[in-house]
């Protein structure tokens, strides 16, 4: 059913519209109560001062960054899968090593590489290979502490090169950026963490044989709730939405998408852990194509598996 795209196979998976926004606002009716409550948080801080939120919630993350001096390494793939025509997968594996230089103050490098699989897709050529899909830099500033604010909250900003483009693995020159404010919040202490994150990313690309520059940036909003089920193992449900534009400026709209899906999170010991999210394109419009979803400039299904090992 995850690489299926037939067409019955889309109505089957897809909930009611209704549904879908309740769902979402019900999420962020949560995290909006539980920052209103100041005496609540200071109730919180010392009970879930040992909780790692970072990947707490699946694609969504926490505020956490790791103590000073930290190290970190990471095995992140990321499965994209379904386009309006024809078979589209993408398997992107990631390689980051990361390095908490003080308390609020972290860095990290990464290289990602791809494995596209695309037969009969439009506007696409037709793709069975591997490939170095992309190098990157990021660094986070932790501005508010969970333990000695109401909230959690983190900015992160990520440089990366592409070598090929991460839809249609074509070969490019590109240039982008992310940029993410992270907040989160302990809920129930121990049992229950909310997150919201808002994300900006544009990417700048050519292709190899010229055709000129393709400027597309991206708005998203996420937000994520995760409890424990039982001791070092985290269940829970996000939802992003997504705004996909043309030009520098946000100059023409060219689609929308929004995302729900659960979340796994577990600890294996003391030094590792993993986690797990499948996420479903609920609802979305693209403006070049009819439907209800947009499968122009976003995929059907999202799946994010993370393994992590602190040294």
């Amino acid at each position: 059913m995850f690489w299926s795209d037939g067409a019955g196979c889309t109505r089957r998976r897809r909930p009611p519209g209704r549904l879908t926004f309740r769902i979402a606002f019900s999420i962020a009716a949560l995290v909006a109560c539980a920052a209103s409550g100041p005496t609540f948080a200071g109730k919180v801080a010392g009970n879930a001062a040992d909780v790692d939120t970072e990947h707490l919630f699946g694609f969504t993350e926490g505020s956490d960054i790791g103590e000073a001096g930290e190290r970190e390494l990471e095995s992140d793939s990321t499965v994209r899968s379904g386009k309006t025509t024809g078979a589209f997968n993408d398997t992107a594996p990631e390689v980051e090593f990361k390095y908490t230089a003080f308390e609020s103050f972290r860095i990290s490098a990464a290289a990602t590489f791809a494995y596209y699989d695309i037969g009969g897709v439009t506007g696409m050529d037709d793709r069975n290979q591997g490939s170095l899909q992309s190098l990157s830099f990021n660094a986070r500033y932790r501005l508010l502490d969970r333990d000695r604010a109401p909230f959690g909250m983190t900015v992160s900003v990520e440089p990366h090169w592409r070598f090929v483009d991460e839809t249609s693995g074509a070969v490019i020159e590109h240039f982008g950026w992310e940029g993410d404010f992270l907040f989160d919040r302990a809920l129930v202490p121990d049992l229950l963490f909310g997150a919201l994150n808002l994300h900006y990313d544009t990417d700048r690309s050519e292709t190899v044989a010229g055709g000129g520059a393709d400027q597309q940036p991206t708005l998203g909003v996420f937000l994520a709730l995760a409890g424990q089920a039982m001791r070092g193992v985290w269940i829970g449900g996000e939802a992003r939405y997504f705004r996909a534009y043309q030009g520098a400026g946000l100059e023409i709209f060219s689609g929308d998408a929004l995302y729900l899906g659960p979340t796994l999170y577990m600890k294996l010991g003391e030094k590792i852990w993993l986690s797990a999210v499948f996420d479903v394109q609920a609802r979305g419009r693209a403006v070049t194509a009819p439907g209800a979803l947009d499968l122009v400039d976003f995929e059907r299904y999202q799946a994010n598996f993370r393994l992590g090992f602190e040294f």
